[in-house]
């Protein structure tokens, strides 16, 4: 694995500027215009230290220490992919590798009345006026420099579009595989997905890797939610020990809309998650669970935002975290109600269970709030295993390492029971029940 030092940042402007030299007519686009924008955002803020507050916790030195191949050719095929499927379910699967479209490894069932879904690059093609009008929409005032790296790097993703009144029977699982078998890789995926005005949809982000080199994942997910819309996302990773993970999923719920959010990391180096919602509209619910298990030095990072524009809405937040080892923690959770938003119920909890001295777990709940007729609660409890509990079960003759496991399995469960993709669920069921005995 390459340890070549380099200015990552500096790599990243000039390949862009050499490739724009030969778009011709396209560099005058609106979507290219947006592009150009979103480099210029990230020429402005460069990548985050650890003195930037939203960044305090995470340092990403390491994760830009090396350079990434973002345009890595792959030859992976289904037979390879086999020991990373989720266990089969109808459904669409899109799958990602290294970032971009494999139209031959995927499998669309819902029919076209109902649902509207292709790769960015091919929607592009088809209607570019209407994937520059979705495309950075929400999350254009940005103050993160990866979402506006993203938005100067997008090349593929998927463009999701489900008509008014419309229920998607079938869910959609966008899987994105990193193959970091030869080399070090690095993929920027751009997804957009719009859920018209009483539509049904649940969907899920998959991502994988292949290989021991770095991989280097920097996604984007815009999702717009019309009103009346119901909307279930999941988004599950489970990479490699030398995989490094940065995604942004941006929401915007209009009235009497619902969202619901799960979020698992079960394995990568370097994670970090942000999960924004704007409640712009009256009635809305969004309901966002977390679940996370780093182990040896893996670092995992939530951040997520609940805004609340209008009034009478609600948002609920359950976040649950196990460490091990050198592990390391971060949850920042903020809610605010704005001054509009009045009657809005807000809550917000946070729990850990911290398996070895050496682990390290920081949280910040944060309210700010700007309207007097409101009813919110936010808290975090960090501690150890049970001890009555584990006392009560090794006295009815269960082993010690079963007990534990049964128990983190249990504190485990009020997320994992949220999930209501049948295959993803069994998936995660299976998956931390062997990571659980494990050790």
């Amino acid at each position: 694995m390459s340890t070549e030092t380099i200015d990552l940042k500096t790599r990243l402007i000039t390949d862009f500027h050499a490739r724009e030299a030969v778009m011709n007519g396209e560099a005058s686009s609106e979507f290219h215009q947006k592009k150009r924008a979103g480099l210029a955002r990230f020429e402005q803020l460069g990548f985050p230290s650890i003195k930037h507050e939203e960044w305090k916790y995470s340092n990403v030195r390491d994760l830009i220490s090396v350079s990434y191949d973002f345009n890595a050719d792959s030859s992976i095929g289904l037979a390879e992919l086999e020991d990373l499927k989720v266990p089969a379910q109808e459904a669409n699967i899109l799958y990602f590798v290294n970032g971009r479209y494999n139209a031959e490894l995927s499998t669309i069932i819902s029919p076209v009345e109902k649902i509207t879904i292709s790769s960015l690059s091919e929607a592009y093609k088809n209607d570019p006026a209407k994937v520059a009008s979705h495309f950075n929409e929400l999350t254009k005032d940005a103050e993160d420099a990866f979402t506006a790296l993203n938005t100067a790097f997008t090349q593929d993703g998927v463009f999701i579009h489900i008509p008014d009144n419309q229920s998607v029977e079938h869910p959609i699982i966008l899987r994105f595989v990193s193959d970091a078998r030869e080399k070090n890789v690095g993929s920027q995926p751009r997804n957009i997905i719009s859920v018209g005005k009483n539509a049904h949809v649940k969907l899920a982000e998959a991502f994988r890797t292949l290989g021991d080199q770095r991989s280097f994942t920097n996604a984007v997910t815009e999702i717009h939610v019309a009103e009346e819309a119901n909307v279930q996302y999941y988004k599950v990773q489970n990479e490699s020990e030398n995989a490094y993970h940065v995604g942004t999923t941006q929401v915007r719920m209009l009235d009497r809309s619902h969202f619901y959010a799960g979020t698992v990391t079960l394995n990568g180096k370097f994670t970090r998650n942000n999960l924004n919602i704007v409640l712009d509209g009256e009635h809305c619910d969004a309901h966002m669970y977390g679940l996370y298990f780093p182990d040896g030095s893996q670092h995992v990072d939530n951040h997520t935002v609940a805004d609340h524009q209008k009034p009478n809405s609600e948002s609920n937040e359950l976040y649950k975290g196990i460490l091990r080892d050198k592990s390391k923690g971060v949850f920042n959770g903020k809610i605010f109600v704005r001054p509009d938003a009045q009657k809005t119920n807000a809550f917000q909890s946070c729990k850990n269970i911290v398996l070895s001295p050496d682990a390290t777990m920081n949280t910040k709940p944060q309210l700010e709030i700007f309207a007097d007729d409101v009813k919110c609660s936010h808290g975090t409890t960090t501690g150890q295993i049970d001890e009555e509990a584990l006392f009560y079960m090794r006295s009815r003759g269960i082993s010690q390492p079963e007990a534990m496991s049964l128990l983190m399995f249990a504190f485990c469960a009020d997320v994992v029971s949220q999930i209501k993709i049948d295959s993803v669920r069994e998936y995660l069921e299976n998956v931390i029940t062997k990571k659980l005995a494990s050790k």
